[in-house]
């Protein structure tokens, strides 16, 4: 449906979703969050439908996007996330739009904070920006080192965008960075991107779990090497060591 610009703003945003919420979405959303936690409170609404509308409301101002992320729906701030995607994905695209949508990102990143929010826009919006308009990724360091795990996330899954282009070197060194994480979804990210970049760099994957494996959590080693072969991952397993018996 084509919206009039007047209609392009985070309450309209908001208000559809709620001609869509339905109780046994709002059931199934509502397990993946404390019940008590208000951060997150669920409208109960289909990831689909989130994504078609923000699709729809692609153009919304970048001040409408805040407010949007300021939601305390979770529905509406995956909305904000996504037409940040969705606006990155544009052929025409210019420079100072990317750069926009990469600054509103860092900048409310206290807002982006939920795994699937970075996997739905890091990529484009920030790894992006640094590819397409050739910047420092010194940012992607600072991030890993950073005390919010969430920003700590984006480090490593922005790289996905450089992993498209075939360029796997800095989510290998975000890795190491990133390895011994105490955070449960850093350290699925780190096994998911460590294997996507041996889809790239399979050397490079094996030099790293040559040095790594040993001192790795079973489940991002495991996650790391779904790729590899049964003699490749029994090889790499074995490093790790064995428990000791009283």
């Amino acid at each position: 449906m084509k919206h009039n610009a007047s209609d392009i703003t985070a309450e309209r945003f908001v208000d559809e979703l709620m001609g869509h919420r339905s109780k046994s979405e709002h059931r199934k959303i509502r397990r993946y969050f404390k019940a008590d936690d208000p951060e997150n409170r669920v409208i109960g609404v289909r990831m689909k439908l989130v994504f078609d509308l923000a699709k729809e409301f692609t153009d919304m101002p970048l001040s409408e996007i805040e407010k949007l992320l300021e939601s305390p729906y979770y529905e509406a701030r995956m909305g904000a996330v996504s037409i940040m995607d969705f606006r990155a994905q544009r052929k025409k695209i210019t420079e100072p739009e990317r750069r926009e949508l990469f600054f509103l990102y860092l900048r409310r990143h206290d807002r982006i904070n939920n795994w699937d929010f970075m996997d739905r826009a890091a990529p484009r919006v920030i790894g992006g920006f640094l590819y397409e308009c050739r910047q420092p990724r010194d940012i992607l360091y600072k991030l890993a080192r950073s005390a919010n795990p969430w920003e700590r996330r984006t480090a490593i899954v922005s790289t996905a965008y450089f992993l498209r282009k075939k360029e796997a070197e800095d989510t290998f060194r975000l890795a190491e960075l990133l390895i011994g994480d105490g955070h449960e979804y850093v350290l699925k990210a780190v096994g998911t991107w460590l294997r996507q970049a041996g889809q790239v760099d399979p050397q490079q994957l094996s030099a790293f779990l040559e040095k790594h494996a040993a001192g790795m959590p079973r489940t991002t080693l495991s996650t790391a090497m779904e790729k590899l072969s049964k003699e490749q991952k029994a090889y790499f397993r074995g490093k790790k060591p064995h428990p000791q018996k009283y």
